[in-house]
């Protein structure tokens, strides 16, 4: 039937996008998971705090497609080209975040000027402690097995299984430009609260 044909697109584009959220709980997150969605302050801070050896894998660092749920938050009025970075934020060896981040190709070096260079050091010690930097308000997401960032996820775990995976995403300007992370928690991240309490001073 005609109509059959003209569903199908439509049902993949909208498994491609996650519903974002601007309050934790519409995500029906567990209780141990939604405080790490929730918590303020520096995110590279709070896991070395929660461990004695954190790390960050840079996974790639390219020109690539953005996301189809996050070209508008960049000012795209479709998705189009930009900058991407991907990495894993590991904890005694551990994977614990999935980070993915975007910056559109109109931002200039003098917007994000240690952006290209980060290699495997953390993006948001350069984020937090930069007073040019404003950091926009939390979304929250549930990332279902149709998400690219879920399929990226796993496949950069080596895995393959149905569990759910609770994201987080913050919009930040420098200058005239933006960049756009997102945080997805993998379920390693609920052992950390039992190794040590984290040191807020």
């Amino acid at each position: 039937m005609p109509g059959g044909a003209g569903r199908a697109p439509v049902r993949i584009a909208t498994l491609r996008q996650a519903l974002w959220h601007a309050h934790v709980n519409a995500v029906n997150a567990p209780a141990a998971m939604r405080a790490w969605l929730t918590a303020t302050g520096s995110l590279t801070a709070r896991l070395s705090a929660h461990s004695s050896a954190f790390r960050v894998q840079r996974l790639h660092q390219r020109t690539a497609k953005c996301l189809f749920d996050e070209a508008r938050a960049v000012g795209l009025q479709r998705p189009g080209r930009v900058w991407e970075r991907e990495v894993l934020l590991r904890c005694d060896g551990a994977p614990v975040v999935f980070a993915h981040t975007v910056v559109p190709m109109s931002a200039t070096a003098a917007d994000w000027p240690l952006f290209s260079a980060l290699g495997e050091r953390s993006l948001g010690s350069t984020l937090f402690y930069d007073p040019q930097v404003s950091r926009g308000e939390l979304e929250f997401a549930r990332i279902r097995a149709g998400h690219p960032l879920m399929q990226r996820a796993r496949a950069a775990l080596g895995a393959a299984d149905n569990t759910i995976f609770y994201a987080r995403r913050c919009l930040y300007r420098r200058h005239r430009g933006t960049l756009l992370v997102t945080e997805v928690f993998l379920p390693p991240v609920l052992e950390l609260a039992s190794r040590t309490t984290y040191n807020t001073k």
